[in-house]
């Protein structure tokens, strides 16, 4: 009888891959864009200011679900050519500042591998290195501790990775180790990240797109707590049996807890709490702040353990804890300007030597007001004013004007408008505007008796000349500077600083008004969000009236979301 003999369980050999072709990149970014959605809401939640349309990670979401549209299905073996599907299709559909950036990078990537249908370490290296260069093109402005920051050093840590060896697997692990590294030290480098104690969500974002990549080369899974063979899916299985839904990946898994606590003490080891909180199980783990404040955010099944650790470190504050498997792990909805073809009183098709103007617009009211106006399109911004890049190129090709003038109405559009200046073969041009008021005074300033280079000169002025404050209510708990954030405060911000927070929404009211020294101005005009009634915004309205009786108030009915008042004056 053959005895029973306990044998050692076989060490599992790590992965070497020294070459990829089309189809393994197409299933590395497919679980880049997957791993990216299972963590797009703690990306939102690192938003510096507390705002409710902060929304980073889902902008990126976004970005890369147009980006994987057309090779979720393809057979193409071709490195080169899925990489330029993938850029071409990304920078279409990229929406916010962030994504935008996002697109250049695989723009970037996909120009360091044109005409290669198979890549080594070395050329990943050298691809990655053009990315670096593409994002900092992008922006007029770079600024370090941002996502730049964040693809700057993941490229010079392949290129050393490279250089040592011809592992794509390990050359991913370094990437991937800078990359968090570089997303620990962005609040070294903007201190408005510091204050808000949390880390540059685009950044943040970037690497969780390169975590996803490295898990499907390791064969790990895409799921957050990965805790059975019955609920996990390795990133291979994902990446193979992805499928769309309109072009979505879809993907089902099981979350834990998320759990959310600042953590008060002294000589705290931001590096050291973290890794330990990791080694604890604690999933798309962020710490950030300094040795006497930090903010902690993990996912994890076992909040207890991590709770215990941060009572032995010090004091623990603003406790959050939510159960992940109660959310919706599906895309918001994207919304569209449908109806704008289809409006009874759509004006007059213009000639094509006419001017035309693009407007992106948020909320019923608001849209009344630009079309009362005599703008051409609009383009729905949406909850959150983020159109795709594509949006924005229909509406300008689908006009028959040659000469067209795009008012973006957020600061997060300006980037993803001027784009279009280069896919149209139209002359475009990109009014700065940063909120609707601004929109509104460009719009009025038109001539139409003018060139087109005059009306751009006079529109842009016209919008500088708007101060703009928003009322809208704090998401979450922040210091920023001497300014203290509570969540639930009402919050104001003017030309699109975070001013005044207040438990009272009058007082916040008046504070703003004050601080935007508003006796020096004539003009007031409330616009009021679709949660305000007619009744309390024309109460707003006597009330500053009372106190600021020179000037001349108008109440307008915008319908847009989150912001209970848009309020501009002049």
């Amino acid at each position: 009888m053959e005895e029973n003999i306990q044998r050692p369980a076989l060490r599992q050999r790590p992965r070497r891959i020294s070459v990829f072709d089309g189809q393994d990149l197409r299933k590395a970014i497919l679980a880049g864009a997957a791993w990216l959605d299972v963590n797009r809401e703690t990306i939102n939640a690192l938003n510096v200011f507390p705002v409710p349309d902060g929304d980073t990670g889902s902008n990126m979401a976004a970005t890369m679900k147009s980006a994987i549209r057309n090779i979720t299905e393809s057979q193409e073996k071709s490195a080169a050519a899925i990489a330029k599907q993938v850029a071409h299709d990304a920078l279409l559909g990229a929406r916010g500042n962030s994504g935008v950036i996002l697109s250049q990078t695989l723009r970037g990537i996909a120009a360091g591998l044109e005409n290669k249908a198979t890549f080594n370490a070395q050329d990943l290296a050298e691809a990655f290195q053009k990315a670096s260069q593409l994002a900092y093109r992008a922006v007029i402005k770079p600024v370090e501790g941002t996502i730049l920051t964040v693809v700057r050093e993941t490229a010079d840590a392949a290129l050393k990775s490279a250089e040592r060896q011809n592992d794509l697997v390990v050359e991913m692990q370094d990437i991937v180790a800078a990359a968090r590294q570089a997303v620990a030290r962005t609040p070294d480098l903007l201190p408005t990240l510091k204050q808000a104690g949390v880390v540059d969500a685009g950044g943040q974002g970037f690497c969780t797109i390169l975590e996803g990549i490295l898990r499907y080369m390791r064969g790990e899974s895409i799921s957050s707590t990965a805790t059975s063979h019955e609920t996990s899916t390795t990133a291979t299985q994902i990446a193979q049996e992805a499928h769309t839904k309109k072009g979505r990946v879809t993907i089902e898994e099981e979350f834990g807890y998320e759990v959310v606590f600042l953590l008060r003490g002294a000589n705290l080891d931001v590096e050291g709490i973290r890794q330990t909180i990791i080694d604890m199980g604690g999933v798309s783990t962020v710490v950030a702040g300094d040795e006497t404040m930090l903010k902690v955010h993990t996912h994890t099944e076992a909040p207890g353990k991590i709770l215990d650790y941060g009572v032995g470190l010090g004091s623990l504050l603003d406790i959050n804890i939510e159960n992940l498997q109660e959310q919706s792990l599906t895309y918001a909805a994207e919304s569209k300007a449908e109806h704008a073809d289809d409006d009874a009183n759509e004006q007059e098709a213009i000639n094509s030597d006419q001017l035309a103007t693009v407007a992106v617009v948020s909320g019923d009211g608001f849209e009344k007001v630009f079309r009362g106006l005599g703008v051409t399109s609009v383009v729905s911004g949406g909850q959150t004013m983020n159109p795709s890049i594509e949006e924005l190129l229909d509406a300008v090709e689908k006009n028959p004007a040659q000469k067209i003038i795009i008012l973006p109405n957020n600061s997060n559009v300006i980037l993803s408008a001027q784009q279009v200046v280069g896919l149209s073969s139209k002359e475009v041009y990109v009014v700065p505007c940063k909120t609707l008021p601004q929109g509104i005074a460009a719009l009025i300033s038109i001539n139409y008796a003018a060139d087109f280079t005059t009306n751009c000169q006079m529109m842009t002025e016209a919008a500088r000349t708007i101060q703009t404050a928003e009322i809208t209510t704090a998401v979450r708990s922040v210091q920023l500077g001497t300014l203290h954030v509570r969540e639930g405060d009402f919050i104001g911000v003017i030309n699109g600083n975070l001013s005044v927070a207040n438990q009272s929404m009058e007082a916040t009211l008046s504070d703003t008004l004050q601080r935007m020294n508003i006796d020096t101005y004539e003009i007031v005009t409330v616009y009021y969000g679709e949660d305000i009634t007619e009744e309390q915004a024309q109460e707003t309205a006597r009330r500053i009236k009372t106190t600021h009786s020179q000037l001349e108030i108008e109440v307008v009915n915008g319908g847009q979301p989150y912001y209970a008042y848009i309020i501009s004056v002049e």
